[in-house]
Parts: C-alpha cells; structure tokens; sequence
C-alpha cells in the first residue's frame, strides 16, 4: 500500500488537493447561506416588531396631541372671550365719555354764544362812551385853550415860556435835592467805610512789623588814603582799565578824598564792582591778573547772595513753590532801588500786607501773597529789556507758569487793565501802603514840584474855577469857585469831576482831597 502511494504522481495529488477545497469552499458557501437565512429571518422579525411598536407608539401620541391640542384650543377660545368681554367693557366705558363730552361741549357751545353776545353788546357801550369821551375832550381842550389864552394875557407870558420857567425851577429844586441826599449818602458810607477800612489796614500794618528808614544801594568806595587812588588806577591806567572791563562799570576817580564812586546802570553790576574794589583794597595786591580773580570770585558770592536773598524772601511770607528762575530774579531786587525804597523788601511787605487784607476779606490768600511779591519783579531787568516793568514781570510770571490770576495782579497793579479779581486789587492797595507810608521812599524835588503844578492846571482847566493851591505836600487841592457862576449843588458835582480827572490823568501814592470852596462876599462902606 506504502509502495502504491509512493507510486501515485504528483499531478494527481495537486488534482486531489484543488477537488478537495472547491468542495470546501461550496459547503462554506452553504453554510453561509444558511447562517445568513437564519439571521435575515430574525432581523425581519425584530424589524416588525420595532415597526408594530413605533406605529402603537405613534398612535398613542397622536392621541394625546389631539388632546393637548383640544385643550389649547379651548383655553386660547376661553382668554379670547375674556378679552372681548373687556374690550366691550372699555368700548361701553369710552362711548359713555364720550357721552359726557359732546354733553358738555354742547353746554360750553351755549355759555360761548352767550358770551359773545355779551362782547357784542359790551363793544356796542363801549363804542358809545368812547365817542361821549371824545366829545368830552373837545370840550375839555377847548375850555383849556380858553384858560390858556386867558393866562398868557394875565401872565404876559408864552407858554413856552413858562413851561421853560417850570423846568427851570423842577430842575434846580431837583438839583439841591439830589445833592442834599447824595452828601448824605457819602457821609454815611464815608463814615462806615472808613471806619471799617481803616481798622482792616490798620490791623494789617500793624502784622507786618517793617522797618521804616529805606534802603540804598552804595555806589561809593571809601578808600584809606589818597595814596590809594593811584594803586587802583595803575601804571598807564591799566588797572583801572582791568576793573572797568572786568565789572562793566565806570570808576569815577576826582577830588574827592579818599573816596571812589562807582558808576553803572546795573546794580548787580556796582555791586561786585563794589565788594570786588573792597576786597582788593584789604588784600593790597592790585594788577590785572589778581582783578580778573577777585571779580570772578566776588561774582559767585553776589549770585549766592542773590539766591539766598531770594530762598529768604519766599520763607518769610510763606511762599514754597516758586520756581527756581523767579525766586533767583526775586533776588536780584535786593540790589535795585525804587525812589530810595529797596525793591525786595518792598515786595515783602506786600505780599505780607495783600495776605492780611485778603485774610480780613474773605479773599485768596495765596494767590494774594504770591502777585504781592512778584508785583514788581520785572524791575529787577528792566535795564536789561525792552519794556515798561509791568509787561516784563507778566512776561516772566508767564513763562515760568505762574497761575493767571497772579498774572493778573501784576499786571494790573498799576492800572494798566481793569481789574477782574478782588486779589488785585489788594495787591495794589497793598503797593500803595507800602510805598507811602511814612519813610518808605523819597521824591525827587523837580517830581514834587511837577505834581503841584499838575493838580493845579486840572483844577484851573474846570468852567467857574477861580483860584486853586495845591497844599499838604500835594495830599491836597482847594478850589476856589467864583459864586456867581457856581451853586452849591454845581460846587459838589465839579468836587467829583476834578477828583475822577486827577484819578485818570495822574499817578501818585496815597489819596488827594479834593475842596471845592464856594462864598459870597458883600462890602459896605460905613460913611
């Protein structure tokens, strides 16, 4: 048998073997068949089943929306009612309103007719009573033309004429009325406010302790012998020369013993002039080269001085954010002088004085201290710009950002701009106090002189003026009126018209009273 297999081909065996697995494959085929049968048979049925299932599933819902929907039906039926029931019930309202209204229009439409009936019987009576009023007149200005005519042949006069003689008289009554009240009324505020005034200032003068005597910059060397004066001025001048040169001022050496005068518009200027000559003097060493370093040195400590005196000046009145730049030109007015008074010490005084007066007033303080003590800053470059110090003092306040109300007392602390704040015009007020009181500056003699003369010719200028002294050091003007051609009334009124004219056309310290005198003088001769 072995031997048998062992003879068979292979041919028949790969034959064998492709039979075998077609057969194989074919029962597979089947047995798939088969299976899938089977399962398709199973999935219909599931499939029916989940079809009745779903259709029961739809009918019960359906049912149920019918229901629902049956319901929903009913209610939105049910508030529709509702909401006919009360519209019919707002239409019945409104109809009844209505009603009501055409009932009183009705009722209005007669009272109105009524009225106009009224109007028209009025109008009627009052058609007749204006034609009686008219008639009346008429007969009223005839009767008055008759009394007129009567009276200008009693009177001899016209009626012009004597309408002008009423005038006249009403006017002067008038006059001597009005000035009898006016006087009154200025009495009476005179007295209160120069009551009330006098205790504000007095009490602020009295808070700011100054001094008295004024202040002068010096622009004199005193020198220990003549021999002195030839040291300074050197072989050939050229020490002399050194300095002038070095300082930009103008040595003046004359007769005068022992004494040199410094000459130079700056006073910042004669000042180091002045320590530097100082110095070389007490050090004896005196050439060009030791000048240019003594200068440059006395320099330095005049800018120091110069800031300190600035630093000292915003720590007295309170002031402690000023900006650098102002506070270094603040100090510079220590050396510049107004009419013998020291620039920065009145400045100080005020600051002080506008800060108390704004205290007692009610006004800014700060912004009053602050325009006090700039008010005259631009003085300490006026001979260094172009300008009157004013507008350079707002100029600097402005370009160093200075508030503008401050701005504004400097500029206005001379009448330069109306005033726009209370605080100006305590800052002027306060210039004013500063610069007379007793003490304070000196006035040339050709200025003093001027000022009279000035207060004379605009008294003189007035129609009815026949004399005028200017008295009390110019505190004073008396006018002398020629009675014939001035009343009392008219002395009162010109009084207040030459005051208002010195006010606009002059410029001084303090206050100038005005006198208007009026007499009448009848001479007898007794034989």
């Amino acid at each position: 048998m072995r031997s048998l297999l062992l003879d068979v081909s292979p041919a028949i065996v790969s034959v064998i073997a492709i039979v075998l697995f077609i057969v194989g494959l074919a029962l597979g085929i089947v047995a798939f068949k088969i299976y899938s049968s089977k399962k398709l048979e199973k999935n219909k049925s599931n499939a029916l089943k989940i079809i009745e299932d779903a259709y029961a599933e739809a009918k019960t819902i359906k049912k149920e929306a019918v229901i629902e929907s049956k319901e929903q039906s009913q209610k939105v039926k049910d508030e529709i009612e509702q909401e006919v029931k009360e519209r019919r019930a707002e239409i019945t309202k409104l109809e009844e309103r209505l009603n009501q209204r055409e009932e009183f229009i009705e009722k209005k439409e007669l009272a109105v007719d009524k009225r106009s009936e009224q109007l028209e019987e009025d109008k009627k009576n009052l058609t007749e009573l204006k034609e009686g009023l008219e008639k009346a007149k008429a007969e009223q200005e005839e009767v008055k033309a008759k009394i007129l005519d009567e009276l200008e042949r009693v009177a001899k006069l016209s009626k012009q004429e004597a309408k002008d003689m009423l005038v006249a008289n009403m006017r002067n009554d008038a006059q001597k009325e009005a000035a009898v009240i006016v006087k009154k009324i200025e009495d009476d505020a005179r007295e209160e406010g120069e009551k009330k005034a006098k205790e504000i200032i007095g009490q602020a003068i009295q808070r700011c302790a100054t001094e008295t005597a004024s202040e002068m910059t010096v622009s004199v060397v005193s020198l220990p012998n003549d021999e002195m004066k030839g040291r300074i001025i050197g072989r050939e001048g050229r020490n002399i020369r050194a300095i002038e040169a070095a300082t930009g001022v103008e040595l003046i050496v004359d007769d005068t013993p022992e004494t040199i005068t410094i000459s130079g518009f700056d006073p910042i200027r004669r000042e180091v002039a002045r320590l530097s000559l100082e110095k070389l003097i007490s050090d004896g060493r005196i050439h060009p080269t030791r000048i240019e370093e003594i200068v440059e040195k006395m320099q330095k400590d005049v800018d120091k001085t110069i800031k300190q005196a600035g630093d000292d000046a915003c720590n007295e009145v309170g002031i402690f954010n000023l900006n650098p730049e102002l506070v270094k030109t603040l100090g510079r007015l220590k050396y510049r002088t107004s009419y013998g008074q020291n620039v920065l010490k009145h400045s100080i005084e005020c600051s002080i004085i506008a800060g108390l007066l704004a205290s007692e007033l009610g006004a800014n303080v700060k912004i009053a201290k602050r325009g006090g003590l700039l008010h005259d800053i631009g003085k300490a470059l006026d001979h260094e710009l172009e300008g009157t110090h004013v507008q350079i003092g707002v100029d600097l306040a402005r370009k160093y950002g200075e508030n503008e109300a401050v701005v504004h007392c400097i500029e206005a602390h001379h009448f330069n701009v109306e005033f726009k704040s209370l605080e100006a015009v305590l800052v002027q007020v306060a210039d004013a106090i500063s610069s007379s009181r007793p003490g304070a500056r000196r006035d040339s003699f050709e200025n003093y002189i001027k000022r009279l003369q000035q207060l004379e010719e605009i008294a003189n200028g007035f129609e009815g003026v026949d004399k005028s002294y200017a008295v009390q050091a110019g505190r004073e003007v008396r006018i002398i009126v020629k009675p014939e051609q001035i009343s009392d009334s008219q002395a009162m009124f010109m009084a207040k018209e030459i005051a208002a004219k010195i006010e606009n056309e002059m410029q001084y310290p303090g206050q100038i009273k005005v006198n208007v005198i009026r007499e009448s003088r009848y001479t007898e001769t007794a034989k």
